[in-house]
């Protein structure tokens, strides 16, 4: 069983910027792909971006966030990261980091991640 715990979060102007951690359990962690999804009020959740396994060359990013957001992974400190530049109030929402132990390449579908954080919350104001 793996256990994440997502940090953060917070309240920002727009056009600031915000970097979420998620720290996981185990000693497996360099084995797991990476993601990160968001749910704003009123709607479903959708992708952020992920990160490979391992080393984490390859990322992979949802286009609204595309050239704004860095996934990273630090796997000596259990820790992915999602550094949010660039904010802006569609940006608000609760911010979840998932844990894909299986597939070896970042992907968006929400049902290749077993594990699930219980979320931070991200607001930006205008």
């Amino acid at each position: 069983q793996v256990q994440l715990v997502e940090s953060g979060g917070g309240l920002v102007q727009a056009g600031g910027s915000l970097r979420l951690s998620c720290a996981a359990s185990g000693r497996t962690f360099s084995t797991y792909t990476m993601g990160w999804f968001r749910q704003a009020p009123g709607k479903e959740r959708e992708f952020v971006g992920a990160i490979a396994r391992r080393g984490g060359s390859t990322k992979y990013y949802a286009d609204s966030v595309k050239g704004r957001f860095t996934i990273s992974r630090d796997n000596a400190k259990n820790t992915v990261y999602l550094q949010m530049n660039s904010l802006n109030p569609e940006d608000t929402a609760v911010y979840y980091c998932a844990a894909d132990p299986y597939s070896g390449q970042p992907s968006s579908l929400e049902s290749y991640y077993h594990y699930w954080g219980q979320g931070t919350q991200v607001t930006v104001s205008s």
